[in-house]
């Protein structure tokens, strides 16, 4: 499947944007669920999720602008009755996988209003967005370029495992093993689209890659795995960040129960327990830090 580089290197980015987003979000969401005994969403990862549902959109609506209205694109037509022929399939080809994606950000956004649609439902359509780019682009004839197929096949796997994920997640939500692994497919198949790019049209001009050559398969396929292997290591650090910073705001609000600032000075220590006490109207306020550090006893003299 032939592309320019540049349409290559945007449909990366916008998996490589998600897969970046992620790999903080979810550890996050993670650590700071094991800190809140509750265990219940906050607002504020609902308001995330809505914000990752229209971000999704915007862009998926943007690539089947884009895709459509070039000056290269269809413009909207499909067959061509003066040449009895199809129109451009390739724009119609992303035009296509961009629009389920788009329809997987609007369930995002209406998932969180008050139409209150089945919990899961999200993660089903993101699922069925990702199978039909594997579909379209296992199915697409790729004539005798051995090498363009043999690229786009190493993507169907990383696409279809990310399909497989988002699926078990509609069953088991907020499964913090399944939403790395589907954030690692995220990376992998961004950062794949740019290497294809690279290999098929580079943006330095000239022909692509030799596709009759067989160590060229071999060694792509070796560099695939290297990919993943930088997805991981992507994830494991941004992982690592997430719990430095969750343990560095720890640290301050312990610091900060442990030592609460006063909303006066007190004049004096209460005898016997040495908290700080102050002189009120009928008595003593004697001291006494709860969660929010401001809790007073008032004690008669």
């Amino acid at each position: 499947m032939t592309s320019s580089f540049l349409g290559s290197a945007l449909r990366g980015t916008f998996f490589l944007v998600f897969g970046l987003w992620w790999s903080v979000r979810y550890p996050l969401k993670y650590l700071r669920r094991k800190v809140n005994a509750e265990n219940q969403p906050s607002y504020g990862v609902q308001r995330a999720e809505v914000f990752e549902g229209a971000v999704k959109a915007f862009f998926a609506l943007a690539g089947i602008l884009v895709e459509q209205f070039v000056p290269s694109g269809p413009h909207m037509t499909l067959y061509s009755p003066k040449t009895h022929s199809w129109t451009d399939l390739a724009h119609w080809h992303y035009t296509t996988m961009y629009l389920f994606f788009l329809l997987s950000g609007i369930v995002d956004v209406v998932s969180h209003s008050p139409l209150k649609l089945p919990l899961g439902l999200d993660r089903l359509l993101l699922s069925v967005a990702l199978f039909m780019e594997g579909l379209l682009f296992c199915f697409h004839d790729y004539s005798d370029a051995a090498l363009d197929q043999h690229l786009h096949s190493l993507l169907a796997m990383a696409i279809f495992a990310g399909a497989l994920c988002a699926l078990l997640e509609v069953f088991l939500r907020d499964h913090v093993i399944l939403e790395a692994f589907r954030t690692s497919t995220f990376l992998l198949q961004g950062s794949w689209l740019w290497q294809i790019g690279f290999v098929l049209t580079p943006p330095w001009g000239g022909p692509g890659w030799d596709q009759t050559d067989r160590s060229n398969i071999t060694f792509l396929t070796m560099c695939f795995c290297w990919h993943y292997a930088g997805a991981l290591a992507v994830l494991a650090a941004n992982a690592a960040a997430s719990r430095w910073y969750v343990g560095e705001r720890g640290t301050e609000g312990q610091e900060h129960l442990q030592n609460p600032v006063l909303p006066w000075k007190p004049q004096h220590l209460c005898h016997g327990s040495g908290k700080p006490c102050v002189h009120g109207e009928h008595g003593l306020l004697h001291g006494l830090a709860g969660r929010d550090g401001e809790g007073w006893v008032l004690l008669q003299n």
